[in-house]
């Protein structure tokens, strides 16, 4: 199922077996390694992977069949508001919190911040 999945995204995404690589610090024969079948990756290269490649784990795994478990678009989140949500998803305990209701949750978080840094400006007079 990796390589199908593997395959099918990357070219979707427009990208070469050569410019994959690149992005997640391998060599071409690596993927296309991936691509046949003839090896698998570690966990830590599925991940990075999945990242470079904006899709899931799960999705190359073939546990889910949707290619984009970490999209924002279809919320109504501002520039500052989607920033955040994606520095959360390097913390997997908070953005899983986060993915559970994010529009909600990152406004909250923002506020949390907000207050956070008018209370630090406030120590510092």
């Amino acid at each position: 199922m990796i390589s199908q999945r593997l395959k099918e995204i990357r070219k979707q995404r427009g990208l070469t077996q050569d410019a994959l690589a690149q992005k997640v610090n391998t060599k071409k024969t690596t993927i296309s390694n991936y691509e046949t079948g003839y090896s698998t990756p570690s966990n830590e290269m599925l991940v990075d992977l999945a990242k470079v490649l904006n899709t899931s784990v799960d999705y190359l795994l073939g546990i889910s069949n949707t290619e984009n478990h970490s999209s924002i678009t279809n919320i109504n989140l501002t520039a500052e508001e989607i920033k955040v949500f994606e520095e959360f998803k390097k913390y997997p305990m908070l953005f899983n919190d986060i993915k559970s209701n994010p529009e909600k949750k990152i406004k909250e978080l923002i506020k949390l911040e907000k207050a956070k840094k008018l209370l630090l400006d406030e120590d510092d007079d």
